[in-house]
């Protein structure tokens, strides 16, 4: 794919190697992986968040296939993943820079910028208290149709996520919080696929990821039912009908992951 640059990064690297300007960017380090870094930088008094992929290698990526894992081979991921939901109407990140070369996947060297999101948080940590002190009703169900909302968007776009839990959707609060204008953003797509259609594999998957993130914050079965509804788009009966093994499927496998998650801690 071609190099895409967005100000201010067009301008200041107009005369420079950019993967030589990328890898020099400062800043906050977040994560340090064999073959990933991912770090906040600042840029005209401005926050960005950079991923810098050099490859990881014939082995792991035989590893990964191995244990029927898909390797995340460098950036392109999420900036296809990016474009796409823009292009659906789902808030997520805007991608400034983006570049890859190199043929060999083992050893491609790719990078992406994104606009900070802030201030945020998760809606991990806005809801961690819900069990403990109830969010006013009209918040409560507004959010979660706009994660619905969100989720449904995304697949029907032909994006699946492969990280599909509550702390990658970002609330918004520049201003107060209020069901009325609610703004939420999907975030670390750098595992998502797109395709033309979401096969019905991935789409459950992320659906299970997504519920069992949700299991600890006092969902109701009516909160569960309002989800469908706004995910399907369709009447709630045929929904209950025409989805039941699913919806078996659902509750079965994220119970497993709770459980798993309750041994495991956060290692899933």
């Amino acid at each position: 794919m071609k190099p895409f640059l967005a100000e201010p990064f067009a301008s200041l690297w107009a005369q420079q190697d950019i993967f030589a300007a990328a890898e020099a960017l400062q800043g906050e380090v977040y994560r340090e992986l064999e073959g990933r870094r991912t770090l906040r930088t600042e840029v005209k008094g401005r926050g960005y968040f950079v991923k810098i992929h050099r490859g990881i290698g014939w082995g792991e990526i035989i590893k990964n296939l191995l244990s029927a894992k898909l390797p995340v081979l460098g950036a392109r991921n999420e900036y296809l993943a990016i474009r796409r939901l823009q292009e659906a109407g789902v808030d997520t990140m805007t991608a400034v820079a983006f570049a890859e070369r190199g043929s060999n996947p083992a050893r491609q060297h790719s990078f992406i910028i994104t606009e900070e999101l802030a201030p945020t948080i998760s809606l991990e940590d806005y809801c961690m208290d819900w069990l403990r002190q109830a969010p006013a009703f009209g918040l409560k169900r507004a959010l979660l149709e706009r994660v619905a909302e969100m989720t449904g968007r995304m697949h029907r776009a032909g994006v699946n996520h492969r990280d599909c839990y509550i702390c990658h959707f970002l609330l918004h609060t520049g201003s107060p919080v209020h069901p009325d204008n609610l703004r939420v953003s999907l975030i670390d797509l750098h595992r998502a696929q797109s395709r033309e259609q979401t096969p019905t594999r991935w789409r459950n998957k992320d659906l299970a990821a997504l519920y069992f993130s949700a299991l600890d914050i006092g969902l109701t079965q009516r909160d569960k039912l309002r989800f469908l509804r706004v995910y399907f788009q369709q009447p709630l009966r045929k929904t209950l009908r025409d989805e039941a093994a699913l919806l078996g499927w659902l509750e079965k496998k994220a119970d497993k992951l709770y459980q798993r998650k309750q041994r495991y801690g956060d290692a899933l």
